[in-house]
């Protein structure tokens, strides 16, 4: 079968060779791209350092709170301590009034 296509060829384009004004152009807007970039890294770093600084007060508030409630947590046990020992001793009593009362 016989070629039929016709390849064209892209066209080629002549490097340029930028010019100083150009150069010092982009040089600028990556300066100052840099520098948008840098306030925004700098923003987001205070935010992170603010974040810690509210997480630390609040970590310290559960450390405080968890405190007082284990001291609370003792104070409930010591009391029903004393309370089962209570009920230990009339149970004590109460046996030996059925005892008593019984041998009557």
């Amino acid at each position: 079968m016989p070629a039929t296509a016709q390849i064209l060829p892209f066209p080629t384009r002549k490097p340029q060779i930028p010019s100083e004004n150009d150069a010092m152009g982009r040089l600028r807007q990556a300066m100052t791209a840099l520098d948008r970039a840098l306030d925004g890294q700098r923003s987001a770093v205070l935010a992170w350092q603010a974040a810690l600084a509210t997480l630390h007060g609040s970590v310290t508030g559960l450390g405080g709170s968890l405190r007082d409630y284990q001291g609370s947590l003792a104070d409930l046990r010591a009391r029903t301590e004393a309370l089962r020992a209570h009920s230990v001793r009339l149970e004590a009593w109460a046996d030996a009034a059925l005892v008593s009362a019984a041998s009557r």
